[in-house]
């Protein structure tokens, strides 16, 4: 019986994680199913997951105190309605945070890293293996330009595979997560599989044509090997040491992919594609509510005059959905302060997890790194984080509450050695006398 539930529950996770990677969007495979199905699928997830948290209501309000700047920022989001320019665009978005907040916290507390990383990984595979068919079988879903609905259609896209992710960048974003999950596989797991796993992730991002993706994952391999190589020291300094990595890395991408005479050879502009017109329409506009912002969603909302004023600074009948940039879009949700809150809650996850992986030779203790290390990246041209429903937050809830689990877990150990070291010399002399 226990076998049952515990594959139910990992069914349940699965499913979880395909929905919220996009895989039932609207340009996927929600052009196949009934929409009905789509919704009866979002209100499952919603339900059981915030049921499972109710069950285990104390692991839930352990994790939320021991994690009060997450707790914070969550609040502050779902507060912000009250000071939206869109309040009811907001109160429906507002869902979104509540799905991925349950369902985070329920993955976190249920399953083990090592478990955590196998079903991200399975996931991602499933994933993209419905890719591979959709693109091969219904290229009109699959392929961009093949016919159906096209996102952000461009000359540069015809051609390239977005499977059931809806767009190719969002599939070779995909495609890097899935790669940094099968490298950093628990120990005992099949060559076979693993490296499999690996190399049909770097086949789908190059059929994605995503040059971004694949400048990402070259990037954070050789950050992942970096890291590896020197074990942890116990020394502050490794810390600032690795978080300039961190920094340098996310220039280096942006360098990389958006660099004049690069850009010049891929056939790109100069505003790395109009993302310069955007950011500096966000950030101006910024300034008018400088410390909470416009309300979750409000910003981009449709029939939003900051929208319409990025449209124009573009020249364009295009109205970006957001700002392509994460702390960006963040900061017009929910203001400085709340940008500020993800900053201390990710840089104290991001300590924490160099000090796990530093401490141990598992492969899996990598994970946290590899990911916090991508989200960070990813961010500087895309909008992953709090954006509608979406793996990345629900992914960096469940490492921001697993790792401190870990770091909770290690100090009670230690204050336990300390307290046996500090009795076992009376132990000893009494036993002597």
């Amino acid at each position: 019986m226990n076998q049952i539930l515990r594959f139910a529950e990992k069914a349940f996770i699965v499913l979880g994680l395909c929905f919220f990677s996009g895989v039932f969007g609207v340009n996927s495979l929600g052009l196949i199913l009934p929409q009905a199905v789509i919704t009866l699928i979002r209100f499952f997830l919603w339900g059981i997951s915030t049921l499972l948290v109710c069950i285990f209501w104390k692991q839930t309000l352990v994790a939320a105190i021991q994690n009060k700047w997450l707790s914070i920022l969550t609040g502050l989001t779902l507060l912000s309605y009250t000071w939206s320019i869109f309040p009811d665009v907001t109160l429906f978005h507002i869902r979104d945070i509540l799905m991925m907040t349950s369902f985070g916290l329920y993955f976190a507390a249920r399953f083990k890293l090592k478990d955590q990383i196998q079903l991200i990984a399975f996931t991602l595979l499933l994933g993209g293996i419905l890719s591979t068919i959709i693109s091969l079988g219904i290229p009109s879903i699959g392929v961009h330009g093949m016919g159906g609905v096209d996102v952000e259609l461009g000359e540069g896209h015809i051609g390239a595979w977005k499977g059931v992710f809806g767009h190719k960048n969002i599939l070779g974003s995909m495609m890097v997560l899935s790669s940094l999950a099968f490298f950093t596989l628990p120990k005992g797991t099949s060559s076979l599989y693993k490296w499999g796993g690996f190399s049909f992730s770097i086949v789908l991002m190059l059929l994605s044509t995503s040059r971004t993706s694949l400048v990402l994952s070259a990037l954070l391999i050789l950050i992942m090997l970096f890291y590896r190589q020197f074990r942890w020291q116990g020394k502050l300094s490794v810390i600032f040491l690795h978080i300039g990595t961190l920094i340098l890395g996310c220039l280096t991408l942006f360098l990389l992919t958006y660099w004049v005479d690069l850009l010049t050879s891929l056939g790109r502009d100069a505003t790395l594609t109009g993302r310069t017109y955007i950011w500096g329409t966000a950030l101006t506009r910024l300034m008018e509510r400088p410390f909470l912002g416009f309300g979750y969603s409000a910003f981009w909302a449709p029939g939003s005059r900051y929208a319409l004023q990025a449209s124009r600074a573009l020249g364009s009948d295009w109205i970006p959905p957001h700002g392509h940039n994460g702390f960006v879009d963040l900061a017009v949700d929910v203001g400085l302060i709340g940008l500020s809150l993800f900053f201390i809650t990710y840089f104290t996850a991001f300590a924490q997890s160099l000090k796990q992986a530093y401490a141990t030779k598992k492969p899996e203790q990598l994970w946290p790194l590899a990911f916090l290390t991508f989200l960070a990246m990813n961010n500087v041209t895309e909008s992953c984080l709090l954006y509608l429903g979406n793996m990345y937050w629900v992914l960096f809830i469940t490492i921001v509450l697993t790792v401190n689990q870990q770091q909770e877990i290690k100090n009670n150990l230690n204050k336990l050695h300390n307290r046996r070291s500090k009795i076992e010399p009376y132990w000893n002399y009494s036993n002597r006398t």
